[in-house]
C-alpha cells in the first residue's frame, strides 16, 4: 500500500517542487506520494474536472502552460504518450519553458517495448533497443528527443502496469479475463507504487554528490523480479479470490479471431533485467513478484469496493 512506501521513503530538500505531466494512473500515486511526503506537486490533466487537475495541458490541444504557473519547479515526471506522428508532445509545446526551470530531475516513462522480440531471452539497458511495433518505435523516438533535450533526464522503461483497481483479480471479477496458453511465452510486469516509488528514489539519487558512473544510468528498466506466463497470474489471482477459472484456450487455436492489437500483445516475448534499479541503484522493490502485488492489490480493492478505476492496461512487458 502507499502509506508503506511512505513509511519507508524519506522527503525531499525543502525547496523540492514537482511537476507531474499527466496525472494518469500512473502520474496520480506518484503524486500522493509526494504530498504525503510534504512536496509540493502540481499535475496536468487534459480537463479540469479530471481527478488531481491542477493544470490543463491537452497534448492534442493548443495550451502551452503559463510559465509562471510552473515557477520553482524542481523535479518532473512525464507519463505522456506520443503523438501519432511519433513526436513527443511535451517537447513540441513547452521545451523553452522546462529550459528555464531550476530542474534538478526529470522523468520520463517509456516502455520495454523498445527492446522488441527477444524469444524470451532477457535484455538489460545495455541492450541495443530494437523495436518493431509502430507504438514503440514511437516511444523510442520520444526516448531520443529527450535525451537531447538538454534537461536532467532519466529514462524509466516500463513493462505492463498493475496495481489497485487494474489487475487481473478485477478481470476474473468482471468476466473480462482469458486464460490463454502460449508455450515458453511470458510477460513483464510493475505494481503501480514501485513505478511512484522509484521515481521517488532516482529523484533522491540526483540529489547526491554527482557520481562519475551518473552516465551510465540514463535509462533504467522499472520492472519486478519475476517474468511470468498470464496463466501464472490468473491461476493465483482465482485462488486469491476463492472462484471459477475461465475456460483455458490455446494460442495459436484462436490467434487470427484476435483483434490486431491483441496480436501484437502476444508477438513478442522477452524477460527484462531490474539489475540496474535494484542493485546498481539500491531500489528495493515494494512488490517484487506478481504474488506480492496481486494480494495488495487485493487487500486494498476490498477497502476500496467501487474503486474499479478502468480495465487494466496490457501487461506486454
Amino acid at each position: 500500500m502507499l502509506a508503506d512506501l511512505v513509511k519507508r521513503s524519506q522527503p525531499l530538500a525543502s525547496d523540492a517542487k514537482l511537476l507531474v505531466l499527466g496525472g494518469g494512473y500512473s502520474g496520480r500515486c506518484l503524486a500522493s506520494l509526494a504530498r504525503s511526503m510534504g512536496t509540493p506537486v502540481l499535475c496536468t490533466r487534459r480537463s479540469l474536472d479530471s481527478d488531481e487537475a491542477d493544470l490543463l495541458f491537452d497534448s492534442a490541444g493548443e495550451d502551452h502552460l503559463d510559465p509562471d504557473a510552473l515557477r520553482g519547479v524542481t523535479h518532473l515526471v512525464c507519463t505522456i504518450p506520443p503523438d501519432r506522428e511519433g513526436n513527443d508532445p511535451v517537447l513540441s509545446k513547452l521545451l523553452g519553458t522546462l529550459r528555464s526551470l531550476p530542474l534538478r530531475w526529470a522523468g520520463y516513462l517509456s516502455t520495454t517495448g523498445i527492446y522488441g522480440d527477444r524469444q524470451g531471452g532477457w535484455v538489460s539497458e545495455q541492450d541495443d533497443p530494437a523495436p518493431k511495433l509502430d507504438r514503440s518505435i514511437r516511444r523510442l523516438n520520444c526516448e531520443q528527443a529527450w535525451l537531447h533535450s538538454g534537461l536532467p533526464i532519466q529514462i524509466l522503461r516500463l513493462p505492463g502496469i498493475y496495481g489497485p483497481g487494474r489487475s487481473v483479480l478485477n478481470g476474473l471479477q468482471q468476466g473480462r479475463a482469458r486464460l490463454i496458453e502460449k508455450p515458453d511465452q511470458v510477460f513483464c510486469r510493475i505494481h503501480v507504487e514501485d513505478i511512484a516509488g522509484a521515481c521517488w528514489h532516482l529523484m533522491h539519487r540526483a540529489e547526491q554528490a554527482p557520481d562519475p558512473s551518473m552516465d551510465n544510468w540514463t535509462v533504467v528498466n522499472v520492472v519486478d523480479d519475476l517474468p511470468a506466463p498470464t496463466t501464472d497470474l490468473l491461476r493465483h489471482a482465482a485462488a486469491l479470490l476463492g472462484c471459477a477459472l475461465p475456460p483455458l484456450e490455446q494460442f495459436d487455436q484462436i490467434v487470427e479471431s484476435m483483434s490486431p492489437m491483441a496480436q501484437t500483445f502476444w508477438s513478442e516475448n522477452r524477460r527484462v533485467s531490474n539489475h540496474r534499479l535494484c542493485q546498481e541503484l539500491g531500489y528495493g522493490l515494494l512488490h517484487p513478484n506478481y504474488r506480492v502485488g496481486l494480494q495488495d492489490c487485493l487487500d486494498q480493492d476490498k477497502l476500496n469496493p467501487t474503486d474499479l478505476r478502468s480495465p487494466p492496461r496490457s501487461t506486454n512487458g
